[in-house]
């Protein structure tokens, strides 16, 4: 038997378990225990988290009353026609001691009334301060809650993939839900989600995230929180979180709170994404209209009426390579230009057009109102 061996693994493991690394937690002896990471996050952010309930009035969609069977008729009355009072449910976080809680602007869409149960069960009446569904975020106040536990926010652009990720919030109603994974990627672009109205690089995770969790917040390891959860792809084989940066939420909030919206820069554009291989195999189909340069940038798909790009001369088929100095390989780069841009301040663009380059100067609008 090879004892000095066994007893030197085991001492191992207790130094690994016993506080070499800290996100384990400490044993100590049999009678004691320290709780993990995990616990511990939790404790520093769980008393920010809170539970929204809304209502609001859904007209019914008008139908033909003869399609209706007779007999029901007779036995249940003819059916009434009005609004509806639907209700929803979502998460948010409490981020400063005033009452204000960040959520997703999904979760408070048109509703009359806003309810906020707290970590300890207080109820609080809310009001929504403003919305952005560009970026799916909102803020809600209550008011006249006392002792008010604060979200300790951290830094998203610290990420890296394969950090700790924690989510926490009311998935299916079920409050204090806790659920643990990694970040699985960073920048996930919204729009190859499906989601063509919205401006948003995603933070992914595989920590478990379902509906009720949207709103609450991704935590770090350190119970910092560094991302907003607001959607889910599931399906067969997937099971995919995605929150909103801690960061652009900051931002987004900044403001709410000053005015109540948010005014976002737009161009005019549908762009797709250019490469060597697909200007390649665009300029050998023999229907082509024109050739495209073998290079990456951000090709012009088509150009709104009435537009900034339009008033600045951008035509189809135009590609974009250089934005404000800074060279653009796809259109997510390009947004990201314009969406850190000042409405109307000159807007630099570099483009090929029939292999020529191109300087153009435009001047990006307030998006308009999609509601």
């Amino acid at each position: 038997m090879r004892f000095p061996g066994y007893i030197a693994s085991v001492v191992s493991l207790i130094i690994f378990f016993g506080g070499v690394d800290p996100t384990f937690g400490t044993l100590n002896s049999p009678n004691t225990y320290s709780h993990n990471f995990v616990a511990e996050a939790v404790q520093n952010v769980g008393p920010a988290v809170v539970r929204i309930d809304t209502e609001r009035l859904v007209d019914h969609e008008p139908f033909d009353p003869t399609l209706i069977d007779p007999l029901l008729r007779d036995l249940l009355g003819e059916p009434t026609l009005g609004p509806e009072r639907e209700r929803g449910q979502g998460s948010g976080v409490l981020i400063d001691e005033d009452g204000l809680i960040l959520t997703n602007a999904h979760v408070v869409e048109r509703v009359e009334e806003v309810t906020v149960t707290l970590a300890n069960n207080e109820k609080y009446d809310g009001h929504v301060v403003g919305t952005d569904f560009v970026t799916d975020l909102a803020l809600v106040r209550i008011t006249d809650a006392k002792k008010l536990d604060i979200a300790p926010l951290g830094d998203s652009e610290k990420l890296s993939v394969g950090d700790w990720a924690i989510a926490l919030g009311t998935p299916y109603g079920l409050e204090k839900t806790v659920t643990l994974g990694i970040v699985s990627s960073l920048h996930r672009n919204i729009n190859s989600l499906g989601f063509s109205d919205k401006r948003l690089d995603l933070i992914q995770t595989d920590a478990a995230i379902n509906p009720g969790n949207s709103g609450g917040p991704l935590v770090n390891y350190l119970g910092e929180v560094i991302g907003i959860n607001t959607l889910v792809r599931s399906g067969p084989g997937a099971g995919l979180g995605f929150a909103i940066p801690i960061n652009l939420a900051k931002r987004i909030a900044d403001q709410l709170i000053v005015n109540g919206e948010v005014a976002h820069p737009y161009l005019g554009v549908q762009l797709i994404t250019l490469d060597a291989k697909i200007a390649k195999d665009h300029n050998e189909d023999p229907n082509s209209l024109f050739d495209l340069p073998e290079r990456s940038g951000a090709l012009v798909q088509s150009v709104l009426s009435d537009s900034p790009a339009e008033k600045a001369g951008l035509r189809r088929g135009d590609v974009i390579i250089s934005a404000d100095d800074q060279e653009i390989s796809d259109p997510s780069a390009l947004l990201e230009k314009v969406e850190n841009f000042q409405i109307g301040q000159p807007f630099n663009l570099k483009l090929l057009r029939n292999n020529r380059e191109i300087k153009l100067s435009i001047e990006p609008e307030a998006l308009p109102s999609m509601g």
